[in-house]
């Protein structure tokens, strides 16, 4: 299973990588698209859309379940991968690249500091 060191995990199975000083490119990891199985259909944010930590941003809907992403961090929706709108199977095969879903402009760049980091999450997912 990969967790890139440079990225940022949730308990929720999001990925947050940082684009800028004061942006952020978030997605769903390796873990959680396997145990999605098959991604048919991602509901995103729109642009300019204010999320806080633990508040639902969007859906990915599989051939299993229908599950919520979480916004990690307090921001402001900047940009979205719309190409998940005709290719969302891109999710599952490439979950940490052209899977990605939403970039966020950070209202305060420490709250990353409260993500956990790649050895965090490993535990996570083997417990």
């Amino acid at each position: 299973m990969a967790a890139p060191d440079e990225i940022k995990y949730t308990e929720e199975h999001e990925w947050v990588q940082r684009t800028a000083d004061d942006t952020v490119r978030i997605g769903i990891t390796e873990y959680a698209q396997q145990q999605l199985g098959d991604v048919v259909f991602v509901q995103l944010p729109e642009l300019g859309q204010q999320v806080t930590p633990g508040e639902s941003m969007g859906e990915v809907e599989s051939t299993k379940s229908v599950s919520e992403i979480y916004a990690p961090v307090t921001g402001e929706v900047v940009a979205r991968n719309d190409q998940l709108e005709d290719e969302p199977e891109l999710v599952n095969s490439a979950p940490l690249g052209g899977g990605w879903m939403v970039e966020l402009k950070l209202a305060d760049p420490a709250q990353l500091d409260a993500l956990l980091d790649a050895q965090a999450y490993q535990k996570l997912i083997e417990s």
